[in-house]
């Protein structure tokens, strides 16, 4: 397994900042969820127009590009024009960045449809997008999110695609602290399946200044409550030889650690419990 940190976790680095820090704190990969202000990276230069020179700084500095994360949602219907543009967009540059994996979103409002009807809506998008010229060279992974999270729910999208190129990321910290999930019970549900993983650490404190609304706050890996050290361990027992990502939101919660800080702690704690 190797591992990989998002540009969440660093959004004020550029690119030669993430090159040179990648490489310095012992990452094999990076995971681009934005870069600096824009978070498309399907609409920069350096995507687009200037992708090969781009390409060659990366494996320069020894990283891979581990996955593109959109912003596409296959289970919103009235997203389906932009869902397909994005699609189209993202498999030129993954194609031109090497890149093998595509993160989408499952999303839609279960208070207007039936979890059912989603799934239904969700599979009408991805055989549009699989349809696609090269989109079935790519891995789809629809992440443990939003209206998708506990496993016995992602499932219904799975089964309804059973396309080689979709499948699930599984994001580790959702499936425990919102699924209320234990790793066997994720895994039984779609471990087949799971072809990317976000990690991530914390605790339940509702009394401290900076628990979210549901009274968690992330710490750093191995200082939570979360069962990461079981889900990896049970991943390398199902010989699983994707990435594993270290999805520090710092874009999102700027009370968070720097990048210079936590990102090599991060990649000092997984290292042994991945060879």
């Amino acid at each position: 397994m190797k591992i990989s940190f998002t540009t969440l976790g660093c959004p004020d680095w550029d690119l030669d900042t993430i090159c040179r820090r990648g490489r310095e704190y012992g990452y094999d990969g990076v995971d681009f969820r934005g870069l600096q202000e824009t978070m498309d990276i399907t609409q920069l230069p350096a995507f687009t127009n200037r992708v090969a020179q781009t390409r060659r700084q990366l494996a320069d500095a020894g990283l891979e590009v581990s996955g593109i994360s959109s912003s596409i949602r296959v289970c919103v219907p009235e997203k389906l024009t932009e869902n397909v543009e994005e699609a189209r967009r993202s498999i030129r540059v993954a194609n031109a960045l090497g890149c093998g994996t595509i993160r989408v979103f499952g999303g839609g409002d279960s208070k207007t449809y039936a979890k059912e009807e989603l799934a239904d809506i969700g599979r009408a998008a991805m055989e549009q997008i699989l349809e696609l010229a090269g989109a079935g060279q790519l891995k789809w992974l629809f992440e443990t999110h939003d209206e998708w999270i506990k496993a016995v729910e992602c499932k219904l999208l799975l089964d309804r695609i059973p396309h080689e190129a979709f499948g699930v990321l599984w994001d580790m910290g959702h499936t425990a602290r919102v699924g209320e999930e234990s790793p066997e019970q994720t895994y039984e549900a779609v471990g087949p399946r799971i072809g990317y993983t976000h990690v991530k650490d914390a605790v339940y404190q509702p009394e401290h200044a900076e628990a979210m609304r549901d009274g968690w706050r992330y710490v750093p890996p191995g200082t939570g409550q979360l069962p990461l050290e079981e889900a990896l361990a049970l991943l390398k027992g199902h010989r699983y030889d994707g990435w594993i990502m270290f999805e520090h939101e710092k874009r999102w919660h700027p009370e968070l650690e720097a990048p210079e800080e936590i990102l090599p702690i991060f990649s000092a704690w997984a290292r042994p419990l991945l060879g």
